[in-house]
């Protein structure tokens, strides 16, 4: 808001929301105060001043959250953060045990949030508190649960074996009971206080199932050992608690483990940073913590010590290996004015640097951001999962009601019908469910983060496995980015000096890949007019003032529009375009308005050494490939074929990029289906925007230049951290593989569930095999996921399946 006109729009805007009583704004504190007469969400609110034109500031917390076991405790913490008023969305990862607060700013204060999660039964800290986490000595202590339950356990599993054998080994009722108790109610009490937790917030979890069910068997042991105390052979169920008991722990410590396993690409790109630098501080040299560093220190950085901060190299050259950031698999040779990556590896020589960035603003902060930014949230297919595990445990605890009063209702017994209750109760897992989307997504983010290949979220990698169209920009997308003017064809009355040196002047303070082309070409020392009134003309050149005369430099629809005259160079515009060359015009518009060329320069760009055969590799994948470029036809499509590109389309504006990728999602050009752009300037951003998946090439070349626009990669789903070609096909290769693996989880976490009820319910698995079968599943969908960490990229990748084969 600037004035009070504003006010007076955002006012009128709330108060045409439903429920709204009055609403007063004040500029001087930017805020509205609104009275309403029935509730109204702040979401709505937001929604309001969003259309009116303004926006309601938002800002996000991570918190992390323990003691989830289960999709229900998901749903439950979810539900608890987003009933704190001034909370816009609450996204929760069971994998990561971490919750993502979008709040409105000023409001829903993280002990707010945190006093929530103690409500619902769980506890919670801030993330950007910085204090470390104590899930180390957690995990210790669950293994320790584990190896006493065993312990105590084995004494009332082994007479089942001496049966096998005929051997009586069976234990005293009252010694079962001992060996029991302390497994019941000591190291199973988790399950208790989080049952008891889920219990007073109306809900229900995992925990809750396993209380109940072993409870059940446990007490109608004791009840019948009470009953007859002095009888030899008593049919007690204090094994079947125990063993439930102890397979649930010891699958809950490995899914730990192997949930760990899942975070080692966040870890390893955290561990690149040093903990100290040595700088040069008035010519002496120190070593202070990294955290100390100030921008415009000189790093020294000796051969094998890691580069501590972004910066740029002022003396000594060497090898760095990037292939932690960037996946480049081979050292890159770095001297004076080149950029290095902090956490990069200096190999041979001594290097000096001056630090550009650092903490959260270094490239290595921002790449650990993104991929906890991708980890943390959902990806769509989650939904489904979150909406069955809503109910999950109500049903669940009805079908064991029905099935204990089946079979006691039909003769069976109603011991033998509370131990087939037990089994369904143990057997069903709604840890599976939970687990089976987030455990993926943190497993194919990590690994494509350690291959170059930023995902931002994961929404971008479950649509890139259904891609059917991939459209590319071609200057420094497919082509190097670093055109050269390869030809000068002046007008009669003019030279190639003097052409080159207009030209150059109008491009001085350019910073576009034609305008260095132009300066490469001056003479060394040429001296150049100065430039005056110099304005870009979007997508089709520039013009200004240059020694009194009025000036334009751009591409032939500009001077069609200014009505150049350009047919005595036609055959030579023809000829070049076909031989791809981009071509210019440098014309004058005189006082009468009338505009004279005064030459056609042109320029080439090499295309990219992986470039044809990243091409071609999507085609064998069956993926369409399509070119977008400004520049015009003859270029387009002599880079085209030499790619092996499928369709063209050239002399693009900026601004229609977007139109014509949206026509391609559409369908309305050969059904494309969904579309993925590719590009790396700020130009490309919208197309970027417009995309299914936008695609940015970023990163920095082996110049220290940088290989995309901020804008891009803002606008864009995926980022590139090198200007490979073959990073597309490869990010579409982990997203097929990443979705299969989200399939493969559900399927059969559905499956055992649908499965393993029944089973029980109809009295085919005891309590023992049913909790071995929960504790397994768990397991194995994280297990499973894991297996994405093989990945490696391949230039033979698999051709995409039809839908129906998957």
């Amino acid at each position: 808001m600037t004035c009070a006109s504003c006010v007076q729009r955002v006012e009128k805007a709330l108060q045409r929301v439903p429920g709204v009583r009055s609403a007063s704004v004040n500029l001087a504190t930017e805020s509205a105060a609104v009275e309403m007469a029935s509730p109204v969400g702040a979401g709505v609110l937001a929604d309001a001043v969003r259309n009116a034109g303004y926006a309601v500031p938002q800002e996000s917390v991570a918190l992390a959250v323990e003691g989830m076991t289960c999709a229900s405790c998901v749903q439950r913490v979810e539900k608890a953060l987003a009933r704190v008023p001034g909370v816009a969305s609450v996204s929760v990862n069971l994998a990561t045990e971490r919750a993502e607060v979008v709040r409105w700013r000023g409001q829903a204060a993280t002990a707010e949030l945190l006093a929530a999660l103690q409500r619902a039964g769980y506890s919670g800290r801030d993330l950007d508190s910085g204090h470390a986490p104590r899930a180390a000595s957690r995990t210790l202590s669950d293994g320790m649960r584990v190896v006493l339950a065993a312990a105590l356990s084995l004494p009332l599993v082994l007479p089942m074996l001496g049966d096998l054998f005929g051997r009586h080994w069976m234990l005293n009722g009252w010694w079962q009971l001992a060996l029991a108790t302390p497994v019941q109610f000591v190291l199973g009490a988790r399950f208790y206080a989080a049952g008891y937790k889920a219990l007073r917030a109306r809900t229900g979890n995992m925990d809750l199932l396993v209380a109940i069910g072993t409870s059940a068997a446990y007490g109608l042991s004791v009840a019948q050992l009470l009953a007859a105390p002095d009888a030899a052979m008593l049919p007690l169920y204090f094994e079947s608690a125990a063993v439930v008991i102890t397979l649930v722990l010891f699958g809950k410590w490995l899914e730990a483990r192997a949930k760990r396993q899942t975070t080692e690409a966040i870890r390893a790109l955290q561990a690149l940073r040093p903990d100290t630098a040595r700088v040069l501080r008035e010519g002496v040299e120190s070593e202070i913590p990294t955290a100390q560093l100030r921008v415009g220190d000189i790093v020294v950085v000796r051969p094998g010590e890691r580069v501590p901060a972004d910066g740029d190299i002022v003396e000594g050259s060497s090898h760095v290996d990037e292939s932690l950031i960037s996946g480049e698999s081979l050292p890159v040779a770095k001297q004076p004015g080149d950029r290095v990556t902090g956490g990069a590896v200096n190999a041979e020589g001594l290097l000096q640097v001056r630090a550009r960035a650092l903490g959260a603003e270094s490239t290595l902060a921002r790449i650990v951001r993104l991929v906890e930014s991708a980890q943390a949230h959902k990806a769509p297919i989650q939904r489904l999962v979150d909406r069955v595990s809503a109910v999950f445990v109500p049903v669940v605890l009805g079908v064991a009601l029905a099935t204990g009063l089946g079979w006691g209702l039909a003769g069976g017994g109603w011991s033998q019908a509370l131990i087939h209750a037990v089994s369904v109760l143990v057997i069903a897992c709604p840890c599976a469910l939970g687990l089976a989307t987030p455990a993926a997504i943190m497993v194919g983010t990590g690994t494509a983060a350690r291959h170059g290949i930023l995902i931002k979220d994961a929404q971008a990698l479950e649509l890139a496995h259904a891609l059917r169209t991939v459209a590319f920009d071609k200057t420094g997308t497919l082509t190097e980015g670093r055109p050269t003017l390869t030809d000068v064809v002046p007008a009669d009355g003019f030279t190639r000096e003097q052409v080159l040196a207009h030209a150059a002047a109008l491009q001085a303070g350019s910073e576009h890949p034609l305008a260095r082309a132009l300066a490469q070409a001056l003479p060394a020392g040429a001296a150049l007019p100065h430039a005056q009134g110099v304005q870009a003309i979007a997508g089709r050149g520039i013009g200004g003032v240059v020694n009194g005369r009025t000036l334009r430099l751009g591409s032939t629809r500009l001077m069609n529009e200014i009505g150049a005259d350009t047919a005595p160079w036609q055959s030579q515009s023809q000829a070049l375009q076909q031989q791809g060359r981009t071509v210019s015009w440098l014309a004058e518009i005189g006082a009468d308005g009338g505009a004279r060329p005064w030459a056609l320069l042109a320029f080439g760009d090499v295309l990219k050494a992986g470039a044809a055969a990243a091409i071609a590799q999507l085609r064998h994948m069956g993926v369409k490939t399509l070119l977008i470029s400004g520049d015009n036809r003859g270029a387009a499509l002599a880079a085209a074929r030499a790619l092996g590109i499928d369709d063209v389309r050239a002399e693009v504006l900026p601004g229609d990029k977007a139109q014509v990728v949206a026509a391609l999602r559409s369908g309305a050009a050969a059904h494309a289906g969904t579309v993925a752009m590719v590009g790396d300037g700020i130009n490309d951003a919208p197309a970027l925007a417009a995309a299914d998946v936008g695609i940015a090439m970023g990163g920095i070349d082996a110049a220290g230049r940088t290989l995309g626009t901020d804008a891009a990669m803002h606008a864009a789903g995926v980022t590139l951290l090198r200007g490979d070609p073959m990073l597309v096909a490869h990010t579409i290769d982990l997203s097929r593989r990443t979705t299969a693996k989200i399939r493969q989880n559900l399927f059969w976490a559905f499956v055992y569930n649908v499965v393993g009820i029944p089973l029980a319910a109809f009295g085919f698995l005891s309590p023992v095999l049913a909790g071995a079968a929960m504790a397994a599943s768990s397991v194995s969908v994280v297990s499973n996921a894991l297996l994405l960490k093989r990945w490696k990229p391949s230039q033979n990748l698999r051709p995409r399946r039809d839908e129906g084969a998957t």
